[in-house]
């Protein structure tokens, strides 16, 4: 996968390398703040790649940090004009957190998607209808044209599974996902039926964790973890967790590792693939029925 056209990967990598770079100065975040007039923040969001930086602020650091390598200079700067470039996602900015283009960014460089779901239907997986639902369980009001416009974006972000060189997704779900009827009986069969569609794509691999497992090693949340195989991201794993008004990115390798072996965890105790289908299929029929069963009584 190319990461050239990609600026959030860019941003990333840029920061990572300033940062890299301050470190071998000697200096504190807060001691090259300083120095450059800039907030602690400001410096600190430029080295998580969570802004784009121009290429004078970048020339103005790589003076401050002592680099003199015509080539390395040469490189970061370029990775700063680079970085200001915009993703395609870009025409959604009016209705997308800045924390979620940061993931629509990383998620198609990735070479694998992990995904630990204890209540909802992962993103990539969701259909219109399910997604519609959710959004009008969102605490805050989502105006109707808004609703068609994240309803688009959801849409044009699950084109990456459909893509030339799809990641490998690996999803595990606890099994309440199946029996919580997002948007009513129909809609979740539906979703649910969707669901086995993509569970047969060659490059995803479904399973469900049953409540027979008892205590397990997700039972403090969900959470993603993407692996990159490109040699100019910024780290090989990346976990990302998600709650209702931020989102975290942890990437040292210790805690990364933390998760890896959750996953590790989670997916071996998890139902076999194919009993997962099974496991769904009759999740569903059993979902069509009730459907039945409440439209004879209306």
């Amino acid at each position: 996968m190319a990461t050239a056209s990609n600026p959030t990967v860019r941003r990333r990598r840029l920061g990572v390398e300033l940062r890299r770079l301050r470190e071998n100065a000697g200096m504190t975040g807060e001691e090259a703040a300083e120095r450059m007039s800039w907030s602690g923040s400001k410096l600190s969001r430029i080295e998580r790649g969570q802004v784009a930086t121009n290429s004078d602020d970048v020339r103005d650091l790589l003076e401050l940090y002592g680099v003199e390598e015509p080539g390395l200079r040469q490189t970061l700067v370029m990775l700063a004009r680079e970085s200001r470039r915009r993703g395609w996602w870009h025409v959604y900015g009016d209705i997308m957190p800045e924390r979620f283009e940061v993931y629509l960014g990383l998620e198609p460089e990735a070479s694998t998607l992990r995904f630990y779901q204890s209540q909802l239907v992962p993103g990539l997986f969701q259909t219109q209808d399910y997604a519609r639902a959710l959004m009008a369980a969102h605490p805050t009001p989502v105006e109707p044209s808004e609703v068609d416009r994240r309803t688009e974006l959801r849409t044009r972000r699950q084109d990456l599974i459909f893509s030339g060189t799809p990641p490998h997704i690996w999803a595990v779900l606890d099994e309440s996902v199946l029996y919580r009827p997002v948007g009513g009986a129909e809609v979740m069969a539906d979703q649910l039926r969707h669901l086995l569609e993509m569970s047969r794509q060659p490059h995803v691999t479904l399973q469900i964790l049953p409540f027979s497992t008892g205590a397990h090693s997700g039972l403090n949340g969900s959470f993603d973890i993407l692996e990159f195989t490109e040699p100019d991201i910024y780290a090989p794993r990346l976990v990302h967790l998600e709650n209702l008004t931020s989102s975290l990115y942890i990437e040292k390798a210790k805690e990364v590792k933390f998760y890896t072996v959750a996953f590790e965890h989670l997916r071996t105790a998890a139902l076999h693939p194919e009993r997962t289908r099974e496991v769904i299929s009759e999740a569903e029929q059993s979902l069509r029925q009730r459907g039945a069963e409440e439209a004879d009584e209306i």
